[in-house]
């Protein structure tokens, strides 16, 4: 290939380039704002968002584990059914 040519993407415009919101039917747009927000919501406070849902997730298989240890070592002789 000549570097006197311009490549294909020099060539084409895209200044003007949107989303999917140039596809999506408009009775789907306030589906397509609410994906939007949800977006820009996790680019900004994406590491924050997804550390707090990693300690909550903790938190809760701790909880759960400390239970069910509770039932079986402990519970397990005073529950009769």
């Amino acid at each position: 290939m000549s570097s006197t040519k311009d490549s294909t993407e020099d060539q084409v415009d895209t200044s003007n380039v949107g989303g999917l919101e140039e596809i999506i039917p408009e009775p789907l747009m306030p589906l397509w704002r609410r994906i939007e927000l949800i977006q820009q919501f996790r680019e900004t406070h994406g590491d924050t968002y997804v550390t707090v849902l990693e300690v909550l997730t903790a938190i809760v298989l701790a909880a759960g584990y400390v239970w069910w240890a509770y039932i079986y070592f402990i519970a397990d002789n005073t529950v009769t059914i």
